[in-house]
């Protein structure tokens, strides 16, 4: 086994504002159906560290760091929320070098460490149906990847990837539930003009500690619809990851730990970060 971190809601950060919502936010990754309130920015900071990473086409493993991953999110309706995430800087110390990787010939890097930016993900969340007490929330996201770093890092694969699913959340007492299920479009590193298919999903629990802080845990990972031998880096992947959220204000700060479950993921990762929710426009 291998992986761990964490899951769904925002009501705590939306709870000290004028505009009431729950959202995504750290340290979980399943996705919430509740979007920003409109007018308002959720802006997500942290540091990352995952034990054993693994970048199959470059035949790099180590241990990586990951300073200033952030993520903004715009309410630019009730029921529209514009996403862009990135990190500002990831290193990677190298425990092992694989040469007969497919791309390992592409790598410029030093035998002990490399460096590089995050690649930049855009997207969208549409909120089709409101919660009610008979009823969960249901949204479409989708989001591209855009290939920013290249593979001469080691760190990156050039490719293009496409990801459309469906979110549905539900609050139980205390206890908020969130679900995904969709479909991811990965480029083949390898050979450019190819891509591969997979089931993305997430299941996501974040219950009341009490007044501000909340326990969070999450099942998330994807499954390889495609052919027995996948194309290098498409491969089925899966993580647990438990966590806690603190909320003052409209500030939180959280933690988390990872649990990889496939062999292709990291073995282990602990997070750490902050969410800040704020009023930034007017929307006519």
């Amino acid at each position: 086994m291998k992986k761990l971190l964490c899951t769904v809601v925002m009501a705590g950060v939306c709870a000290g504002l004028a505009a009431p919502a729950r959202a995504q936010s750290r340290p979980l990754v399943t996705e919430d159906p509740e979007t920003v309130p409109t007018g308002y920015i959720l802006l997500e900071a942290g540091v990352d560290f995952l034990n054993g990473a693994m970048y199959p086409a470059t035949g790099l493993t180590g241990n990586l760091t990951k300073f200033g991953t952030f993520g903004l999110s715009f309410g630019v309706s009730s029921i529209v929320e514009l996403q862009v995430d990135g990190g500002l800087y990831n290193r990677l110390a190298i425990t092992s070098i694989d040469p007969t990787a497919p791309l390992h010939f592409r790598y410029t890097g030093g035998p002990d460490e490399t460096s590089s930016f995050e690649d930049l993900s855009i997207g969208a969340k549409v909120r089709f149906v409101s919660e009610t007490e008979s009823r969960p929330a249901i949204a479409l996201r989708f989001v591209t990847r855009l290939p920013l770093v290249g593979t001469d890092t080691g760190l990156g694969t050039g490719t293009t990837d496409f990801n459309v699913g469906v979110a549905v959340a539900k609050t139980v007492r205390s206890t908020r539930v969130a679900t995904n299920l969709g479909l991811g479009i990965m480029g083949d590193p390898v050979q450019g003009d190819l891509q591969n298919y997979l089931l993305t999903y997430g299941l996501s629990f974040a219950r009341a500690i009490r007044t501000g802080a909340e326990f969070v845990a999450e099942f998330n990972g994807r499954v390889d619809l495609g052919s027995d031998v996948p194309p290098v880096g498409t491969d089925t992947r899966s993580h647990v990851r438990v966590g806690g959220r603190f909320t003052r204000g409209p500030v939180r700060i959280d933690a988390g730990l990872l649990l990889g479950i496939t062999e292709r993921d990291p073995n282990w990762g602990v997070t750490f970060g902050a969410t800040w929710v704020f009023k930034a426009f007017n929307v006519k």
